[in-house]
């Protein structure tokens, strides 16, 4: 009874402390887009308007008033849950973002298994290794895989998958010449979802796999175990049964702290391989100076980080009984 009712004082605690947060990042994101060089009236008006239509553009969208007064008026309008009205698509800033949330999530979440998996099976297989080479190459791959950019391992792959071997189709989320229904559709979304979340995967492999192998090394070198080959265990058993559970503690806090960053941060990927979702939604409306998208979409961003953050701490405290939160 007292371990669930400190669980929700810790949930109700990060939640308040959620709320500053959110706060100070979106004031900071209104102020930043709105003294950065450049004018979004003439995005909208175009650049062979007049002075007199002009202003009255920029009294139509709030643009005349002073910086201070529109944040006030955008923070109340905010807490009624009105995130205000796109400048570019001329839309509720709020149905944008619900438009395109969906594409986000397939890509950031495939990527998010892929990386997942794949960095903590290479860094098991590079803790256990027998050969000095093999996990020498490992990690040699794993350090190319985490300094590459993606939008550069994004092009190789192009290159290589999509145009000289023709496997995969170059970018979008599904075939604009075909109407496809049922199963057919999600093999098409699958085939074009594969070279994008392979590519955002990439660098989150190489942290898991670095970190699962040095957990795994460390486990390996523990008392315990070494009591469980005296006692004539096997590594196998040793190694699967003991040791390769420990190590999720620490994988799975950096899961946690990368996932809503893979979700809602992939706008260079998105943009490389033409997908639809968040991130390619904000990059270009930063580049069309629509203050209103811009803002909204890291509200949203920068809450879903805080959430799952705390939801990460949870997983790891209800794994790991020697954490306590607090």
């Amino acid at each position: 009874m007292k371990v669930a009712a400190s669980g929700w004082r810790w949930a109700l605690a990060r939640l308040i402390f959620a709320v500053p947060v959110v706060a100070g990042i979106t004031t900071l994101t209104f102020v930043l887009i709105h003294i950065a060089p450049g004018d979004p009236i003439y995005v909208l008006a175009g650049d062979g308007g007049s002075p007199a239509y002009y202003a009255e553009m920029r009294a139509k969208y709030g643009l005349d008033r002073s910086l201070v007064d529109q944040l006030a008026r955008y923070v109340r309008a905010v807490s009624v849950g009105d995130l205000g009205y796109s400048f570019m698509f001329q839309s509720p800033v709020l149905r944008l973002l619900l438009d395109h949330v969906m594409a986000s999530l397939v890509l950031g979440c495939t990527a998010l298994v892929i990386g997942t998996l794949a960095g903590y099976a290479v860094g098991v297989t590079a803790a256990v290794a027998k050969s000095r080479l093999l996990d020498n190459g490992i990690r040699l791959a794993a350090a190319t895989a985490y300094a590459a950019p993606v939008y550069w391992t994004g092009q190789v792959f192009i290159f290589i998958a999509a145009v000289t071997l023709g496997w995969l189709p170059v970018g979008g989320i599904a075939s604009a010449r075909e109407s496809l229904t049922g199963l057919a559709w999600v093999a098409d979304v699958g085939r074009h979802l594969l070279l994008p979340a392979v590519t955002l995967s990439l660098p989150l492999a190489a942290v898991v796999m670095q970190v699962t192998r040095a957990s795994i090394i460390e486990g390996l070198g523990e008392t315990y175990v070494r009591a469980m080959y005296a006692r004539g265990l096997s590594q196998t058993r040793v190694v699967v049964r003991h040791v390769v559970p420990n190590a999720l503690v620490p994988v799975t806090a950096l899961v946690g702290q990368h996932a809503a960053e893979i979700v809602a941060g992939a706008a260079l990927t998105e943009a490389l391989f033409g997908w639809p979702g968040v991130g390619y939604l904000v990059l270009h409306a930063s580049l069309h100076r629509d203050y209103p998208l811009v803002t909204g979409a890291f509200i949203a961003i920068s809450s879903s980080v805080v959430l799952v953050n705390a939801f990460t701490d949870a997983i790891v405290a209800w794994l790991d009984p020697r954490i306590r939160l607090s």
